[in-house]
């Protein structure tokens, strides 16, 4: 009954844009850190970015940092990803997740996740 569900996925030139969004329903987000994280085939999953519940502290990882903005609208239950300058890199399955501690972590366990949505990065 707790549900995330991404979109805005799909296929990009390297150098293109995409914003995705991430809409969330049955809690308060306020109360949630969301995090992005991005999978491709074979790969571990990857630790993107996140936004803390407070709002007052963001993480990129360095690969991103520079290009991906993450931003979050309490009133409307979504959370967004602005990409851009798209690499071949960031090709992979996006997803967004959400963990009570309201804390960006790594460590941490992400409770909800979203179905996913394809971002694919090629000429």
């Amino acid at each position: 009954q707790l549900q995330l569900v991404e979109s805005g996925g799909g296929l990009v030139q390297p150098g293109g844009s995409l914003r995705l969004s991430c809409s969330a329903s049955g809690f308060t987000l306020g109360y949630y850190a969301i995090g992005w994280f991005r999978q491709a085939p074979g790969k571990e999953r990857e630790w993107v970015s996140c936004i803390s519940g407070s709002d007052i502290i963001t993480y990129y990882t360095g690969s991103v940092k520079g290009r991906f903005t993450i931003s979050k609208d309490n009133a409307n239950n979504t959370i967004y990803l602005q990409m851009n300058s798209l690499k071949p890199m960031d090709t992979g399955v996006y997803y967004c997740a959400a963990n009570v501690w309201r804390r960006c972590d790594p460590s941490l366990v992400y409770d909800y996740w979203g179905q996913g949505t394809q971002v694919t990065v090629s000429s």
